[in-house]
C-alpha cells in the first residue's frame, strides 16, 4: 500500500513538473518572439489646412484638434453653417456631384511616442490607406511621398529614432486637392496605422505566401514560402518553423525549413524558403463553409525565435472555363456579384472594423456570394470579413492608367507608381482564400490603343508574376468616350484576360461566343433594371459565370444616378442637394430597397413578393434613371392619398396571382416570363392588400401588407446588444417610429434627437434619403419612410451604453448595450 501510495505521488509530481516545464517553454518561445506590432491609431493632432513647418519636431500643435484614426476629415461638418453649408456638404465642392458636395483640400497629422529598449531592433510604419498624395517625416526627416489613396506603403523608422525615453515626432501631411476622383474617396488618414519591431533578421512585409495548388477532400497540397531579411555581414545559418493549425486551433502539421544567408558585400540580404506539404482529410473553404486555418511562421537560431507571423489562410480551388464555368473545390458556382465603393455611408471612409465587417454581413444577408471592389483595393478588414463570413471577391486595382478621368487624379502618378502600387495590392492580399479575380482596371480609356495594351499585358504578367493562382479581369465596357468606334475593337485588350469582363454588355455575350468561343465572361457591371436579362444568361450559358450589378450598396457621392423624376430623365447625377448614388440594393443605413426584393425572385430566394409604387401626380408619367428602380415600397401606407391610383407589381416564379384588397379580389394577373412581374391598377383604399399565388389552379403562396396607423412611438433596435469595449467596434441602432401595433410607419418623416449615457459615444447618425443633407455627426436625425440610424462606438471600457431617442407627440424608446 505504501509503496502505492508513494508512486502516485512521484506520478502527480512529475505531472506537475511537465506542465510547469512546457509553460516555461511556452513562455520562452513568447519572450523569444521578438516581433510586436500596435495600432498606431490614438492621440494624433489633426490640423485642417496647410501650414509652414507641420514637419518640424518643435512645432507648436497644442492648439490642433486631437484625433483617433481612421479618420476622415471630408465626412465631419464644416464650419460656419448656413443655408449652404450643410454639416459636411457645400456647393462650392470642388467635386461637385461625384464627391457628393463634401470638401477634400490639404490637412496634417502629427503624433508624439517615445521608445525603449530598440538597440538592435527594426521599427517601421505602415499606412494601411491614406487618402491621398501622402508626405511623411520622422523627426523632420522626409520618408517619402506617397501619391496613390488606396494602396498601403510602409517606413523603415529606426536610422531617424530618439530612443531611452527621447520624445519622437511623426508628421504626415494629405493632399486631397484639386479634381482627382470620379466618387466620394474621403480625406486623410482614414485606414489604420501600425507600429512594428523586428529584429534584424525578420520575416518581410507580407513576406508569408500561402497556395494550395491541389485540393481535394482526401487531401491538399499547401506551398509556404517566406522571405527573410538578414541585415548583418557575418554567415548565418536559420532554420524556418512553420507550424498549422486549424479552426479549433489545433496544430495539424509542423515542419522545418532551413534558410542560410551569405551576406558577400550588401546591406542587406534576403532569401526565399519555400516548401510543399499535404494535408489530408482537409476542410475546404468555400461561401457555405468559410473555413479558416492559420500558420504560424516562426524563424529560429537553434531553439530562440527571432520573428513570428501568423497568416490566415483556406484551403480552396478555382478554376474557370468556358466549357465548364466557374468552378469551386471542382464544383460549379455561378457569381451572384455586387459592386462596392470603399466607404462606410455615414462614416465616410473611416475604416472602423465592425463597421466593414457589417457590410460584408449585409451583402451575405442579401444573397449576394460575391463582390467586386470597385475600383481599388479594399481595406484589410473587409477582406478578413470576406473570408470570415464566405464572400468571394474580385480585388480591383484602379479605374485609371496613363489617361485620367480628372486632371488632377492618379493618371498623373500611374507611370512611375503603378508597379509598386499594383505589388502591394497582391502582397498584402494574395493569401486571402475569398480572392478569386484580380482586376488591373475599369473602363481604362486608352484599354483598346496600342499604348493601353502595352500597359494591360505588363499589368497582367506582373499579377501573374507574383501570384498565378487567380485569373486576371478587367471591366471592359463600350467605347463611350470614342462614339462609333466598333464592339470588335475591344477583342486585343480581351485577349490580355484570363476572364473577360463586360460592363452593361449582356446582348453581347452569344454573339461573342461565336466569335471568341474560349472566351471566359462575367458581367462586372450591370443595372438592377435589367436583373433579369442578365440572370438568364448566367443561368443559359457556362461561358457566363455571374454579373455584378451596379451597386450592391448606395454610397456617397456620384449623386443621384438612381433617381427617378416626373416625364423626364435625362441627367446623369442629380445635383445638390444630392448627396449619394442612390443606386444600390441596399441603402445608405443598410436597409434593403425595392430591386433587391426583385433580386430575390430572379435569384430564386423567395417565391413572391409586394412592391407598391408611390403615388405619381396625375398628368405626369415616371421617368427612371439607367441605374435607378421605379419609386416603389413594401408597404400600404400613403395617408392622404385616398381614391388615388396606385400601380402594384407582385414579383414571383409562379404563373398566377390574385390581388385582394380588404378581402376583396381585385384582379387576376398572369405573371410576364420575361420579368417574372404580375402588374396591377387599383384606387387606394386603407387597410390589407394581399397577393395570393397560385400553380395548377392551387393557391399556394401569399403576401400581405397592411396600412399602419398614426406616429405613437420610437422603437430602438441594436444590430448586436453585446459587443466588444473595443474602439474598433459598433452598435447600429435604427429607430423606427411605429404605430399603436408595433408596425413601422413608412410615410413618418419626424425629427428625432438622441442622448447616451455610460461607455460610449455617438458617433454617426443618418437616415437613408439620398438628398436630405444633414450633419452626419450631430445627436439629431430627421426619419426617412420612419427610420433613422445611430452608430454607437465604445469608449474602450467594460459596462453599459444607454441610448434615449425623443420625438415630439411620441414615446421615447430606449436601448442598453453591454460592452465587454
Amino acid at each position: 500500500m505504501l509503496n502505492k501510495f508513494y508512486f502516485r505521488l512521484y506520478i502527480a509530481i512529475m505531472k506537475k513538473l511537465l506542465i510547469f516545464f512546457l509553460s516555461f517553454l511556452l513562455l520562452s518561445e513568447f519572450l523569444y518572439a521578438q516581433r510586436t506590432q500596435i495600432l498606431f491609431d490614438s492621440s494624433w493632432k489633426f490640423f485642417r489646412g496647410d501650414i509652414s513647418g507641420g514637419e518640424e519636431k518643435n512645432f507648436d500643435d497644442k492648439d490642433w484638434q486631437t484625433v483617433e484614426l481612421p479618420h476622415d476629415w471630408s465626412i465631419e461638418d464644416l464650419p460656419n453653417p448656413s443655408d449652404s453649408v450643410i454639416g459636411p456638404f457645400t456647393p462650392k465642392s470642388i467635386g461637385t456631384t461625384a464627391t457628393g458636395y463634401t470638401v477634400g483640400g490639404t490637412a496634417w497629422y502629427r503624433k508624439r511616442f517615445r521608445l525603449d529598449n530598440i538597440d538592435g531592433k527594426k521599427i517601421s510604419i505602415c499606412f494601411d490607406g491614406v487618402y491621398m498624395n501622402a508626405d511623411v517625416w520622422i523627426n523632420e526627416h522626409h520618408l517619402g511621398n506617397h501619391p496613390y489613396g488606396y494602396t498601403p506603403f510602409y517606413y523603415d523608422l529606426t536610422p531617424y529614432l530618439e530612443q531611452n525615453g527621447s520624445e519622437n515626432v511623426i508628421a504626415v501631411r494629405v493632399r486631397n486637392e484639386g479634381k482627382n476622383t470620379r466618387w466620394y474617396s474621403g480625406s486623410g488618414i482614414y485606414r489604420h496605422v501600425w507600429l512594428t519591431t523586428t529584429n534584424t533578421v525578420h520575416i518581410n512585409q507580407w513576406g508569408v505566401y500561402i497556395t494550395t495548388p491541389k485540393v481535394s477532400d482526401d487531401a491538399a497540397t499547401i506551398n509556404i514560402a517566406t522571405t527573410v531579411t538578414f541585415e548583418q555581414h557575418v554567415l548565418f545559418s536559420l532554420k524556418i518553423r512553420t507550424r498549422i493549425y486549424n479552426a479549433k486551433n489545433k496544430m495539424v502539421n509542423s515542419f522545418y525549413s532551413p534558410v542560410t544567408f551569405d551576406s558577400a558585400n550588401t546591406a542587406a540580404l534576403t532569401e526565399t524558403a519555400r516548401r510543399e506539404v499535404k494535408l489530408f482529410h482537409p476542410s475546404l473553404w468555400s461561401p457555405g463553409s468559410p473555413y479558416l486555418y492559420h500558420a504560424v511562421t516562426d524563424i529560429m537560431n537553434g531553439h530562440k525565435i527571432l520573428d513570428r507571423v501568423t497568416t490566415n489562410f483556406g484551403i480552396r480551388s478555382i478554376e474557370a472555363s468556358a466549357e465548364k464555368g466557374f468552378l469551386l473545390n471542382g464544383e460549379s458556382i455561378e457569381l451572384r456579384g455586387g459592386c462596392m465603393h470603399h466607404d462606410n455611408g455615414p462614416l465616410g471612409s473611416a475604416t472602423i472594423d465592425r463597421a466593414e465587417e457589417r457590410r460584408v454581413e449585409l451583402l451575405k444577408s442579401l444573397g449576394f456570394n460575391a463582390v467586386r471592389t470597385s475600383h481599388n483595393p479594399p481595406s484589410q478588414q473587409f477582406l478578413d470579413a470576406c473570408d470570415r463570413l464566405g464572400i468571394l471577391v474580385m480585388d480591383e486595382f484602379t479605374d485609371i492608367w496613363e489617361v485620367g478621368n480628372n486632371p488632377d487624379d492618379y493618371h498623373r502618378s500611374f507611370h512611375d507608381w503603378w508597379q509598386r502600387d499594383l505589388d502591394a495590392m497582391l502582397l498584402r492580399d494574395r493569401n486571402h482564400p475569398s480572392i478569386i479575380f484580380w482586376s488591373i482596371g475599369n473602363e481604362i480609356k486608352e484599354r483598346g490603343d496600342s499604348s493601353g495594351l502595352v500597359i494591360g499585358k505588363k499589368l497582367a504578367d506582373e499579377v501573374h508574376r507574383l501570384d498565378p493562382t487567380r485569373p486576371v479581369t478587367e471591366a471592359i465596357c463600350e467605347f463611350w468616350d470614342h462614339p462609333g468606334r466598333p464592339w470588335d475593337s475591344t477583342a486585343p485588350a480581351f485577349a490580355l484576360l484570363d476572364v473577360g469582363g463586360y460592363n452593361y454588355q449582356f446582348r453581347r455575350y452569344e454573339s461573342d461566343h461565336e466569335k471568341y468561343p474560349q472566351r471566359i465572361m462575367m458581367g462586372t457591371e450591370s443595372v438592377a433594371l435589367e436583373a433579369y436579362d442578365n440572370w438568364q444568361q448566367v443561368e443559359k450559358h457556362p461561358y457566363v459565370i455571374g454579373d455584378f450589378v451596379w451597386t450592391a450598396m448606395d454610397y456617397l457621392g456620384e449623386t443621384g444616378i438612381g433617381h427617378t423624376a416626373p416625364d423626364s430623365n435625362t441627367t446623369f447625377a442629380k445635383e445638390w442637394p444630392w448627396f449619394n448614388s442612390w443606386c444600390g440594393d441596399i441603402d445608405l443605413t443598410g436597409g434593403k430597397k425595392p430591386q433587391s426584393y426583385y433580386r430575390d425572385i430572379v435569384w430564386k430566394r423567395s417565391s413572391i413578393n409586394m412592391l407598391v409604387h408611390t403615388p405619381i401626380p396625375g398628368g405626369h408619367k415616371e421617368a427612371v434613371s439607367y441605374w435607378g428602380w421605379p419609386d416603389e415600397v413594401p408597404s400600404y401606407t400613403f395617408t392622404g392619398e385616398e381614391n388615388k391610383p396606385l400601380h402594384v407589381n407582385v414579383y414571383t416564379n409562379y404563373p398566377l396571382v390574385r390581388l385582394l384588397l380588404n378581402g376583396k379580389m381585385i384582379a387576376e394577373k398572369t405573371v410576364s416570363q420575361t420579368n417574372l412581374t404580375a402588374t396591377f391598377e387599383i384606387n387606394y383604399q386603407p387597410g390589407e392588400l394581399k397577393a395570393v399565388a397560385f400553380q395548377n389552379n392551387q393557391a399556394v403562396d401569399s403576401i400581405i401588407l397592411h396600412t399602419a396607423g398614426k406616429p405613437k412611438q420610437i422603437r430602438l433596435v441594436a444590430d448586436r446588444k453585446n459587443i466588444r469595449a473595443s474602439r474598433n467596434d459598433l452598435s447600429y441602432i435604427t429607430a423606427e417610429i411605429v404605430d399603436d401595433t408595433g408596425q413601422v410607419v413608412p410615410d413618418a418623416v419626424m425629427p428625432l434627437h438622441f442622448t447616451i449615457e455610460g461607455n460610449g459615444e455617438i458617433t454617426a447618425t443618418a437616415n437613408a434619403n439620398p438628398s436630405d443633407m444633414e450633419s452626419f455627426q450631430q445627436s439629431q436625425h430627421k426619419t426617412f419612410r420612419g427610420k433613422a440610424l445611430i452608430i454607437v462606438r465604445p469608449r474602450g471600457k467594460r459596462g453599459k451604453i444607454i441610448l434615449k431617442a425623443e420625438g415630439v407627440g411620441l414615446i421615447g424608446g430606449q436601448v442598453v448595450i453591454e460592452t465587454k
